[in-house]
Protein backbone atom coordinates (compact mmCIF):
# COMPACT_ATOMS: atom_id res chain seq x y z
CA UNK A 1 0.00 0.00 0.00
CA UNK A 2 1.35 3.41 -0.95
CA UNK A 3 1.76 5.99 1.87
CA UNK A 4 -0.71 8.89 1.80
CA UNK A 5 0.38 12.43 2.59
CA UNK A 6 -1.03 14.92 0.09
CA UNK A 7 -3.54 14.15 -2.62
CA UNK A 8 -3.53 17.05 -5.03
CA UNK A 9 -5.25 17.35 -8.40
CA UNK A 10 -8.54 17.54 -10.20
CA UNK A 11 -11.58 16.16 -8.40
CA UNK A 12 -14.52 14.50 -10.12
CA UNK A 13 -17.62 16.54 -9.17
CA UNK A 14 -20.04 13.61 -8.93
CA UNK A 15 -22.13 14.71 -5.96
CA UNK A 16 -24.77 11.96 -6.13
CA UNK A 17 -26.30 10.76 -2.84
CA UNK A 18 -26.87 7.17 -1.68
CA UNK A 19 -24.49 5.71 -4.25
CA UNK A 20 -24.37 2.02 -3.40
CA UNK A 21 -21.62 -0.45 -4.13
CA UNK A 22 -23.59 -1.91 -7.05
CA UNK A 23 -23.35 1.50 -8.74
CA UNK A 24 -19.64 1.73 -7.93
CA UNK A 25 -19.00 -1.73 -9.39
CA UNK A 26 -21.93 -3.78 -10.75
CA UNK A 27 -22.36 -7.43 -9.68
CA UNK A 28 -21.41 -8.69 -13.15
CA UNK A 29 -17.83 -7.60 -12.44
CA UNK A 30 -17.51 -9.57 -9.20
CA UNK A 31 -16.39 -12.81 -10.83
CA UNK A 32 -12.74 -11.78 -10.55
CA UNK A 33 -10.47 -11.96 -7.52
CA UNK A 34 -7.99 -9.60 -9.17
CA UNK A 35 -7.89 -5.90 -8.33
CA UNK A 36 -6.84 -5.01 -11.85
CA UNK A 37 -9.25 -4.11 -14.62
CA UNK A 38 -12.19 -3.21 -12.37
CA UNK A 39 -11.87 0.46 -13.28
CA UNK A 40 -13.38 -0.41 -16.63
CA UNK A 41 -16.60 -1.43 -14.91
CA UNK A 42 -16.61 1.31 -12.29
CA UNK A 43 -19.80 3.41 -12.40
CA UNK A 44 -20.86 1.48 -15.50
CA UNK A 45 -24.51 2.56 -15.33
CA UNK A 46 -23.54 6.19 -14.78
CA UNK A 47 -21.05 6.09 -17.63
CA UNK A 48 -23.73 4.74 -19.96
CA UNK A 49 -25.33 8.18 -19.79
CA UNK A 50 -24.12 10.76 -22.33
CA UNK A 51 -22.06 13.61 -20.88
CA UNK A 52 -21.24 11.87 -17.59
CA UNK A 53 -18.36 13.27 -15.51
CA UNK A 54 -16.44 10.00 -15.38
CA UNK A 55 -15.77 10.00 -19.13
CA UNK A 56 -15.19 13.75 -19.38
CA UNK A 57 -11.57 14.29 -20.53
CA UNK A 58 -11.44 17.26 -18.16
CA UNK A 59 -11.26 14.83 -15.23
CA UNK A 60 -9.08 12.13 -16.75
CA UNK A 61 -6.72 10.78 -14.10
CA UNK A 62 -8.40 12.73 -11.28
CA UNK A 63 -7.32 11.25 -7.91
CA UNK A 64 -10.28 12.66 -5.94
CA UNK A 65 -13.99 11.92 -6.12
CA UNK A 66 -16.52 14.29 -4.57
CA UNK A 67 -19.74 12.48 -3.74
CA UNK A 68 -23.00 12.94 -1.84
CA UNK A 69 -24.32 11.66 1.45
CA UNK A 70 -24.18 7.93 2.34
CA UNK A 71 -21.57 7.02 -0.27
CA UNK A 72 -20.80 3.29 -0.54
CA UNK A 73 -24.01 1.99 1.00
CA UNK A 74 -25.40 -1.42 0.05
CA UNK A 75 -23.40 -4.63 -0.03
CA UNK A 76 -20.01 -5.10 1.61
CA UNK A 77 -18.09 -5.91 -1.59
CA UNK A 78 -14.43 -4.93 -1.33
CA UNK A 79 -14.42 -4.78 -5.11
CA UNK A 80 -15.88 -1.27 -4.79
CA UNK A 81 -12.64 -0.02 -3.27
CA UNK A 82 -10.61 -1.97 -5.81
CA UNK A 83 -12.61 -0.41 -8.68
CA UNK A 84 -12.00 3.11 -7.37
CA UNK A 85 -8.27 2.46 -7.09
CA UNK A 86 -8.15 1.00 -10.59
CA UNK A 87 -9.93 4.14 -11.78
CA UNK A 88 -7.12 6.17 -10.20
CA UNK A 89 -9.13 7.50 -7.25
CA UNK A 90 -7.24 7.59 -3.96
CA UNK A 91 -9.57 9.86 -1.96
CA UNK A 92 -13.33 10.34 -1.71
CA UNK A 93 -14.90 13.43 -0.12
CA UNK A 94 -18.54 13.16 1.00
CA UNK A 95 -20.83 14.21 3.86
CA UNK A 96 -21.00 10.59 5.09
CA UNK A 97 -20.00 7.06 4.16
CA UNK A 98 -21.26 3.55 4.76
CA UNK A 99 -19.20 2.11 7.64
CA UNK A 100 -18.32 -1.04 5.70
CA UNK A 101 -17.27 0.88 2.61
CA UNK A 102 -15.21 3.28 4.70
CA UNK A 103 -13.42 0.32 6.32
CA UNK A 104 -12.76 -1.35 2.97
CA UNK A 105 -11.49 1.92 1.51
CA UNK A 106 -9.10 2.44 4.42
CA UNK A 107 -7.75 -1.13 4.18
CA UNK A 108 -6.98 -0.50 0.52
CA UNK A 109 -5.31 2.88 1.01
CA UNK A 110 -8.20 5.15 0.03
CA UNK A 111 -8.70 8.22 2.21
CA UNK A 112 -12.34 9.00 3.00
CA UNK A 113 -12.98 12.60 4.03
CA UNK A 114 -16.24 13.66 5.68
CA UNK A 115 -17.26 17.31 5.33
CA UNK A 116 -20.56 19.17 5.85
CA UNK A 117 -22.84 19.49 2.82
CA UNK A 118 -22.20 23.22 2.39
CA UNK A 119 -18.47 22.56 2.08
CA UNK A 120 -19.15 19.71 -0.34
CA UNK A 121 -21.26 22.10 -2.44
CA UNK A 122 -18.37 24.57 -2.53
CA UNK A 123 -15.90 21.87 -3.58
CA UNK A 124 -18.27 20.63 -6.29
CA UNK A 125 -18.25 24.15 -7.72
CA UNK A 126 -14.46 24.57 -7.50
CA UNK A 127 -13.84 21.11 -8.99
CA UNK A 128 -15.48 22.14 -12.26
CA UNK A 129 -12.51 24.36 -13.08
CA UNK A 130 -9.71 23.99 -10.54
CA UNK A 131 -7.77 21.41 -8.50
CA UNK A 132 -8.38 20.44 -4.89
CA UNK A 133 -5.73 19.52 -2.31
CA UNK A 134 -6.18 17.10 0.59
CA UNK A 135 -3.44 17.17 3.22
CA UNK A 136 -3.61 14.20 5.59
CA UNK A 137 -0.92 15.62 7.90
CA UNK A 138 -2.88 18.80 8.64
CA UNK A 139 -6.27 17.16 7.99
CA UNK A 140 -7.34 19.91 5.63
CA UNK A 141 -8.93 20.26 2.21
CA UNK A 142 -7.91 23.42 0.38
CA UNK A 143 -8.56 25.10 -2.96
CA UNK A 144 -6.73 27.82 -4.96
CA UNK A 145 -9.39 30.27 -3.70
CA UNK A 146 -8.29 30.20 -0.04
CA UNK A 147 -10.98 27.71 0.98
CA UNK A 148 -9.70 25.66 3.93
CA UNK A 149 -11.86 22.90 5.38
CA UNK A 150 -10.73 20.69 8.27
CA UNK A 151 -11.74 17.06 8.71
CA UNK A 152 -11.47 14.41 11.40
CA UNK A 153 -9.70 11.11 10.92
CA UNK A 154 -9.20 8.21 13.30
CA UNK A 155 -5.58 8.38 14.61
CA UNK A 156 -4.95 4.69 13.89
CA UNK A 157 -6.22 5.04 10.32
CA UNK A 158 -4.16 8.19 9.85
CA UNK A 159 -1.02 6.36 11.05
CA UNK A 160 -1.65 3.42 8.72
CA UNK A 161 -2.41 5.57 5.68
CA UNK A 162 0.55 7.91 6.29
CA UNK A 163 2.92 4.94 6.56
CA UNK A 164 1.37 2.79 3.84
CA UNK A 165 0.49 0.02 6.28
CA UNK A 166 -2.21 -2.48 5.40
CA UNK A 167 -2.99 -5.48 7.65
CA UNK A 168 -0.01 -7.42 6.28
CA UNK A 169 2.27 -4.42 6.75
CA UNK A 170 1.09 -4.00 10.34
CA UNK A 171 1.91 -7.65 11.03
CA UNK A 172 5.33 -7.42 9.40
CA UNK A 173 6.09 -4.33 11.50
CA UNK A 174 5.81 -6.60 14.55
CA UNK A 175 8.16 -9.21 13.06
CA UNK A 176 10.77 -8.89 15.82
CA UNK A 177 8.18 -9.29 18.60
CA UNK A 178 6.60 -12.27 16.83
CA UNK A 179 10.00 -13.95 16.38
CA UNK A 180 10.87 -13.36 20.05
CA UNK A 181 7.56 -14.89 21.12
CA UNK A 182 8.02 -17.95 18.90
CA UNK A 183 11.57 -18.44 20.22
CA UNK A 184 10.39 -18.29 23.84
CA UNK A 185 7.50 -20.59 23.11
CA UNK A 186 9.79 -23.15 21.47
CA UNK A 187 12.02 -23.08 24.58
CA UNK A 188 9.20 -23.20 27.14
CA UNK A 189 6.93 -25.61 25.27
CA UNK A 190 9.17 -27.75 23.05
CA UNK A 191 6.43 -30.32 22.60
CA UNK A 192 4.46 -27.79 20.56
CA UNK A 193 7.34 -27.26 18.15
CA UNK A 194 7.83 -31.03 17.91
CA UNK A 195 4.15 -31.47 17.10
CA UNK A 196 4.50 -28.88 14.34
CA UNK A 197 7.40 -30.78 12.83
CA UNK A 198 5.41 -34.03 12.83
CA UNK A 199 2.43 -32.32 11.25
CA UNK A 200 4.67 -30.83 8.58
Amino acid sequence: MEPVSKIDGRAIPFGAKNVDTDVIIPAAWLKTISREGLGEGAFETVRAQPGNVFDDPEYAGAPILIAGDNFGCGSSREHAAWALLDLGITAVIAPSFSDIFSGNAFKNGILTVELPQEQIDRLLEVAKTDPVCIDLDTQTVTTPFQDRFTFEVDPFRKHCLANGLDEVGLTLARDEAITDYETRQAQNMPWLAKGTEIAA
